[in-house]
């Protein structure tokens, strides 16, 4: 009985508490505010920075993650206000960080944290290849994926049926957090993303990237280079559910005329 009376709080709360995200028009399931979900991050992101080796700032690497950083976020600002949302990203705070590990990975955190590693600079290999990363992390959060994600999973649990939670002081949520960002985790300790969300990503990353002045016909030579990391083995965190080599550079080929479009050589 108790079995049932979850499912059924879990679809009661699917068709209550879904939104349309403005930029994509896809509906996504919402039962977090942006703002808990924001001080939560920056809370974990404080803690994983005490915990790991930030490489420091005047390195060449460290101020390239930085540059493009910043070309990124501000070509984000012109994209939402040409779309009339000039106030989407609003408690968005940008940082970005170098941190010293072999592994092949970025992310970003809700509200702006956004972190690589130097593991994925052999990979790719210049900035234009780490531009067409970050706007594919950076598309992750902005498009709320991590969001849906937990989402999912409190509906799917029953959290969250009574109204807003507040996160910071229910266990389970802060659990799910974790679980969803995973800071720190080992490989496949991460709840994935959708294949949707992912060719999101790769989408709107490369529109983010192209109009920070970064040519996104690159993107096809670092995702052939990216399929060949592990060469077989496991592939990195950073692809651990992504979509199949093949259908992503397809997919990356179909957007590419729209992210021309935004393309402007700096």
């Amino acid at each position: 009985m108790k079995r049932v009376s979850v499912s059924v709080l879990a679809i009661c709360i699917i068709f209550t508490a879904c939104v349309t995200n403005t930029i994509t028009g896809r509906k996504q399931l919402s039962l977090v505010s942006d703002s808990e979900l924001q001080t939560l991050a920056l809370s974990q992101y404080k803690q994983f920075l005490s915990a790991n080796k930030l490489v420091p700032a005047g390195n060449k690497d460290a101020e390239m993650v930085k540059r493009v950083g910043s070309r990124v976020s501000l070509a984000l600002k012109t994209y939402y206000a040409q779309k009339g949302l000039p106030n989407a990203l609003n408690g968005y705070d940008w940082e970005f960080n170098l941190v010293e590990s072999k592994e092949v990975n970025a992310w970003c955190m809700p509200g702006g944290k956004v972190v690589c590693y130097t593991g994925l600079l052999p990979v790719t290999q210049n900035e234009t290849a780490l531009a067409i990363v970050m706007g594919h992390e950076i598309a992750h959060a902005i498009l709320g994926h991590g969001k849906e994600r937990m989402s999912q999973q409190m509906a799917a649990q029953g959290i969250g049926a009574l109204g807003s939670v507040a996160l910071g002081t229910d266990t389970r949520t802060t659990n799910l957090f974790s679980q969803v960002y995973g800071l720190g985790a080992q490989y496949g300790a991460l709840l994935p993303n959708s294949r949707k969300q992912e060719l999101e990503a790769d989408h709107y990353g490369l529109i983010f990237a192209a109009a920070a002045g970064y040519d996104p016909r690159q993107a096809v030579a670092f995702w052939t280079r990216m399929a060949a990391v592990g060469d077989g083995q496991k592939p990195p965190a950073f692809l651990s559910s992504h979509p199949s080599d093949e259908d992503r550079i397809r997919k990356v080929s179909e957007v590419m005329p729209e992210a021309l479009q935004y393309y402007r050589p700096q």
